[in-house]
């Protein structure tokens, strides 16, 4: 079975909490234990060097001296809960406490008698200290201290050894509770962190797994969900870029639909046209004085077929990466003024005022042709189609630094603002009514910033509602190298003079020009 997300973060967070809880346990039992061995070692060694003194005070051959002695052994034994005895140098024992004997199993044990003679000589002659079974007195676990006993009447002469020992379980008792403290606290922080990074991981996880429902609902069609952005961390801003992913996605579905109900309309209707004007002219239903009329009508809707199957052409290479430039230079002001030519018929039935025409000057730029003469064709088509009657297109061909850049503006109803960055989307119709792009498929303008794009260049376009529309798209110019002018100099005044001539000679030409017939002036 597949294990979620949630599961999966879920369990690695929680090992990672219980394996610091390990790690933090075992470092502090470890720290503990040293720090309890080390207090009980000094403890009894203060308790062995304080019963010393006391024992070096009294005389131990006095059998009336011994029973104060073991009192305050007794005392001490049972104050440190530790065994505390005294021996002479052979390791015989003289007398003792021993609050704190007791075997393996926890039952108490009379000691012996003595100690090993070198244990008691070891201590004498300074401060003995044996750990665990190794102590060399008892037979179990002991922690054993042992220090001189020296003579009350010479302080100089060791006449024996204190010894103070406490078993290994007195020390591991406070060891163990501290282990049950840590547990309890540890399980404690353990179950807050469960519910703690349970609820954030669900939280984390909830716009993924609607993510995951969203994404099977488009699977199956539904482009109408939308996921909660519910936060600006990086899975907000995943949520947010889902929506706009659905949004795009719901949006080329729509205009998908619509292409496929416009190509099967285009298709249609002239294929109809087509093969009834056709099949009246064979059956003799057309008259024979009005065939011509109508193969006419015929011969459009085949030139209308053939443009939207050379669009659909295009369409496909670009989308296949195989639309070829074949480059080359030409002048790209003829391409304008030839265009706008094909649409004098309705541009004299729509009296459109033509500008801009009779300012043109020869402006050569390095592209293919062909597909550029594609692109003016769309725009010229896009300006005259929409273009009020009695209204204008004003036409200008630029010549700049680093480009060539063609303008286009016609009046009309215009494109609204919210529609300005879509006009050239893939499929896309600002006039959705079909009331006055009727042989549009939303591709014209696609294919006109692919193309612009493919060279080098850019398109743009303004608009204000009720007033005007602006297409501009500039090509660049080759990158050669610049070329440098020769430096000189001259004085203001031969400036001057030299620039006189200039003067007037442009202003001789322009008059020339105006007087000269424009090409295009009178068709448009």
């Amino acid at each position: 079975m597949q294990k979620s997300l949630f599961v999966k973060y879920l369990r690695v967070t929680m090992i990672l909490v219980f394996t610091s809880f390990v790690i933090l346990g075992s470092v502090m039992m470890a720290t503990f234990f040293q720090y309890a061995k080390s207090d009980k070692q000094k403890l009894l060694t203060q308790s062995a060097v304080s019963m010393s003194s006391i024992t070096t005070a009294v005389d131990l051959t006095n059998s009336d001296a011994q029973p104060v002695l073991t009192l305050f052994a007794q005392s001490f034994s049972k104050n440190i809960d530790a065994d505390i005895f005294v021996t002479n140098l052979d390791g015989g024992v003289i007398f003792g406490a021993y609050a704190n004997s007791t075997d393996s199993a926890g039952t108490r044990f009379t000691p012996p008698d003595s100690i090993p003679a070198e244990i008691a000589q070891e201590a004498a002659s300074g401060t003995y200290s044996g750990m665990g079974k190794k102590n060399g007195v008892y037979p179990g676990k002991y922690y054993v201290v042992g220090v001189p006993l020296r003579s009350p009447n010479d302080p100089d002469t060791i006449v024996g050894a204190v010894f103070a020992a406490a078993n290994y379980s007195t020390v591991t008792e406070y060891q163990f509770a501290a282990f049950q403290m840590f547990l309890i606290a540890a399980a404690a922080s353990f179950v807050l962190s469960f519910c703690i990074v349970g609820i954030f991981v669900y939280r984390m996880v909830k716009p993924l797994r609607q993510m995951s429902a969203a994404a099977r609902s488009f699977g199956n069609g539904d482009f109408s969900v939308r996921v909660p952005v519910t936060s600006h961390d990086e899975v907000g801003q995943l949520a947010a870029s889902f929506n706009n992913m659905a949004d795009s996605l719901s949006n080329s579905e729509t205009m998908n639909r619509s292409f496929v109900a416009n190509v099967s309309h285009e298709l249609k209707t002239p294929m109809t046209t087509i093969a009834g004007f056709i099949d009246g002219i064979l059956d003799g239903t057309i008259p024979y004085e009005k065939q011509s009329y109508y193969l006419g009508i015929v011969s459009d809707e085949i030139k209308r077929l053939s443009r939207l199957v050379r669009t659909m052409l295009n369409l496909s290479r670009i989308d296949n990466g195989e639309l070829k430039l074949r480059p080359q230079d030409f002048d790209i002001s003829d391409t304008v003024l030839s265009t706008v030519l094909t649409f004098e018929k309705i541009i004299e039935e729509k009296q459109i005022d033509i500008r801009g025409l009779d300012t043109f000057t020869p402006q050569t730029v390095h592209g293919d042709e062909d597909l550029l003469h594609q692109v003016v064709y769309n725009l010229v088509e896009n300006a005259v189609k929409f273009t009020n009657d009695g209204g204008f297109i004003a036409f200008s061909v630029t010549d700049s630094i680093d480009r060539i850049t063609v303008s286009i503006e016609n009046s009309g109803m215009g494109i609204p603002s919210d529609e300005l960055s879509m006009v050239f989307e893939k499929f896309y119709k600002t006039d959705k009514s079909r009331s006055r792009d009727k042989n549009g498929m939303g591709l014209g303008l696609y294919l006109v910033k692919t193309i612009v794009k493919l060279h080098g260049g850019d398109i743009s376009v303004s608009s204000a509602v009720n007033q005007s529309t602006r297409f501009s798209f500039f090509i660049p110019k080759p990158s050669d190298a610049p070329k440098l002018r020769p430096s000189y100099s001259v004085s203001v005044e031969d400036a001057v003079i030299s620039e006189r001539p200039v003067r007037e000679r442009r202003n001789g030409q322009k008059d020339e020009d105006k007087n000269a017939p424009k090409d295009g002036q009178n068709n448009a």
